[in-house]
């Protein structure tokens, strides 16, 4: 599991994507998250721009994404 520490109130799906080091891009977040393949808290989403908060977890490509504040 990989643990997104937060420096502001949120930080944005396809941004947390890219600071976990799960893609290298925005675009290739985009892709993913459009395809299906992301998952916040358990429920498939399909919104880059998704405010994750502490607390919230992300699913994609069998690995976990923890946000904490």
């Amino acid at each position: 599991m990989k643990t997104i520490i937060l420096r502001e109130e949120y930080i944005k799906l396809g941004q947390a994507l890219k600071a976990a080091g799960l893609v290298d891009s925005g675009v290739e977040a985009k892709i993913h998250i459009a395809a299906g393949e992301v998952q916040v808290n358990g429920e498939l989403e399909e919104r880059r721009g998704r405010k994750l908060y502490d607390g919230d977890t992300v699913a994609f490509g069998g690995e976990t994404i923890k946000i904490q504040k």
